[in-house]
């Protein structure tokens, strides 16, 4: 998934042009056959992946109009904020009154798969929407529960990456990004001086917090779920891991205390994009950074470090596997409708035009043809995702995990920007409430 800011907009997107209707069958609400739908109106809830709820609101409009004019089927959007997100499903998923779609971020797919409320995406579903044999399985790997129908179908792939500063770099005399966190390290305190800062973070951000915790532990060789699935929260290989990520900020001294604060995914990426940070650990960024002015020549892009001993087999891990799925709610009146939008999601094209707009990378094998998806850039994030990324834990209690332990290491960073000690003691009780946490229900 995708950190990004917290609001939320509703469009009426498009209005009614009736053409022949894409080819989609079976389920109920719009009936089946030729022409299935026209007239329909469905509700999508995106997720916000642009630098802005505007940004992402003009990114959509013109795909959703297209989709109309194809099928007669209109699409009233809303786009909602990372912060909010999540409630907002669970919400629906109590209630039963969502929408007919929504994105979700992929490492919730194993607890909303858990809730029973989205429509299984079956062989028979998967031929509807022409998706058979087109995902990358890195992708369609984190839709779910292993050996469950997946709960959605992936839209927008993406992996963690350092991002960091041409310029800044040389003027400091660094020839190379660094590869290890001891090199990260004594770069950030070269080019952390009045006015700039060697790494921005987002510290008070729950999901971002939650993935670079689950990164940093299995570099530790740490897991926080046993092969049972029972949580195993404070073990010493967790601790050193989120330590050192926090300790960026509090003994190491190369991230800003106020970004202890940065919790809407956009400002610490902001001030990357504007020379108050010199290095950056994140998604699928471009997109962003030139929203903000930041042209691709200004930066370079490299995997994230590893330990100086570097971990093997499954710690060798440097991203989570981060991406967008599009599920659609199984209590849907409008299920052939819903089908057909999901299939317009996942067609070439839009792959194309949509993950070029956001700087992520298509989920589909077949969109890798255009050009841009030829960089440097998106040769870097394919590498990662295919062979260092890790899914999140596929557990029904996931996204309950990236609230409570996105809110540790928020607690953690309050406290480094305090002036607060962040000890090994201090760290293990945090993940110990937060394991306290989950276990009585969040």
């Amino acid at each position: 998934m995708r950190a990004s800011r917290p609001a939320l907009l509703t469009l009426a997107v498009a209005t009614a042009l009736l053409a022949s209707a894409c080819s989609s069958s079976g389920g109920s609400g719009s009936g089946s056959g030729g022409g299935s739908g026209a007239g329909t109106t469905l509700t999508y809830w995106a997720s916000d992946q642009g630098g802005s709820i505007a940004q992402d609101v003009k990114v959509l409009t013109p795909e959703l109009n297209a989709f109309t004019k194809a099928t007669g089927i209109k699409v009233k959007l809303e786009v909602i904020g990372w912060n909010d997100l999540l409630n907002r499903i669970l919400a629906a998923t109590s209630s039963g009154q969502g929408p007919d779609l929504v994105n979700i971020g992929n490492t919730w797919s194993a607890s909303l798969q858990a809730t029973g409320a989205f429509l299984p995406i079956s062989d028979d579903v998967m031929k509807q929407i022409d998706g058979t044999g087109r995902f990358l399985p890195g992708a369609l790997a984190a839709t779910g529960a292993p050996g469950q129908p997946p709960v959605g179908v992936p839209i927008y792939s993406m992996s963690y990456a350092l991002y960091y500063n041409k310029a800044m770099f040389q003027a400091a005399g660094i020839a190379q990004p660094p590869t290890t966190w001891d090199e990260f390290v004594a770069d950030g305190k070269k080019l952390t001086k009045s006015g700039q800062w060697g790494v921005s973070v987002e510290g008070a951000q729950t999901p971002e917090n939650a993935h670079h915790a689950f990164t940093f532990s299995k570099q530790q060789g740490g897991s926080f779920y046993d092969s049972s699935g029972k949580p195993t929260f404070d073990t010493p290989q967790n601790v050193a891991g989120i330590k050192q990520y926090v300790d960026f900020m509090a003994a190491d001294k190369i991230a800003n205390p106020s970004d202890a604060e940065y919790s809407n995914g956009t400002e610490a990426v902001k001030d990357f994009a504007t020379g108050k940070a010199a290095m950056l650990l994140w998604q699928s960024a471009d997109a962003t950074l030139a929203q903000y002015g930041m042209q691709p020549s200004q930066y370079g892009v490299a995997p994230v470090p590893f330990n100086a001993a570097q971990p093997s087999g499954p710690s060798h891990v440097d991203s989570i596997v981060a991406g967008i799925n599009l599920s659609v709610f199984a209590n849907t009146k409008n299920k052939d409708a819903a089908l057909k939008f999901m299939k317009f999601m996942v067609s070439k094209q839009t792959q194309t035009d949509l993950n070029k707009a956001y700087s992520s990378l298509p989920s589909v094998s077949d969109a890798y043809t255009d050009p841009a998806f030829q960089t440097d850039t998106v040769k870097t994030l394919q590498s990662v995702l295919s062979t260092t990324a890790a899914p999140m834990p596929a557990v029904a209690t996931e996204s309950q995990f990236e609230t409570v332990i996105g809110t540790a290491l928020k607690n953690l960073f309050a406290d480094a920007a305090g002036g607060k000690p962040v000890t090994d003691q201090s760290v293990a009780a945090q993940l110990d409430q937060a394991q306290q946490q989950l276990q009585a229900g969040g």
